[in-house]
């Protein structure tokens, strides 16, 4: 199976590119570079994983995401694509560290304001701005309950919310449980590109005025790669 784990930043995956054996020379100096991103191919014979696949680093936020995987799909084909990444909770029942598996991805900034009111692209009938995984854990071969993973939904973001207003407005309008810069563009890339694609986040923070005092983005990297590296070894 060929599998392509797209991440914002190397820094998100780094355990798991040090799993793979990959250097960071090799991340710099691979001949395929993208603008923006960077792709790496390693085969099965010198991954320790056993496997054939690829990690591409896009740059932060929907615009480069939406560039990088667009582009890199339009001549590359793999079995599955998996996002990783970090995010933001609204939901305080998710506890900082969680691991949760994508259920639906808004992009909440894509429409028009009305006054105090705001009009989805839904709502303008210009398109659309929900998007869903075109595949899910318990879709693929033998992994019904291996990583009991819960499900969220999450909206996608140009600014990422640390305001009061902002938040409780959202939170109305949406009810969204978590926020990240990137996932609804990956969702609907793999939805255009007809490819079959997850997203996966850990938690770094909840959503509130903001307080890096209280975020805690090591935990959260440390288990989003314990999944993905368990994950991957399932296609060893």
């Amino acid at each position: 199976m060929r599998i392509l784990v797209v991440a914002a930043t190397k820094e998100e995956i780094k355990p798991l590119i040090s799993e793979l054996r990959i250097t960071n020379y090799d991340l710099e100096n691979e001949d395929e570079l993208l603008p923006g991103s960077q792709i790496v191919n390693r085969k099965s014979d010198i991954v320790n994983l056993g496997l054939n696949t690829s990690i591409l680093i896009t740059g932060v936020g929907m615009v480069a995401t939406a560039f990088a995987l667009g582009r890199h799909l339009a001549t590359h084909a793999y079995d599955l694509v998996v996002n990783l990444g970090v995010a933001g909770s609204f939901d305080r029942d998710i506890a900082i560290g969680d691991v949760l598996e994508i259920s639906s991805d808004i992009l909440a900034e894509l429409g028009a304001e009305d006054g105090d009111e705001f009009l989805s692209i839904e709502q303008l009938s210009f398109g659309e701005g929900t998007y869903y995984p075109t595949t899910k854990l318990t879709d693929l071969y033998n992994l019904f309950n291996t990583f009991n993973l819960k499900t969220a939904g999450a909206i996608t973001v140009n600014t990422v919310h640390g305001n009061e207003k902002s938040i409780k407005k959202v939170m109305e309008r949406l009810n969204p449980q978590l926020e990240s810069m990137e996932g609804a563009a990956f969702f609907y890339v793999c939805k255009e590109m007809n490819v079959p694609g997850l997203q996966i986040r850990a938690v770094s923070n909840y959503v509130e005025k903001r307080d890096r005092s209280n975020w805690n983005i090591g935990l959260a990297i440390k288990n989003l790669n314990t999944f993905a590296i368990e994950f991957l070894k399932l296609y060893a």
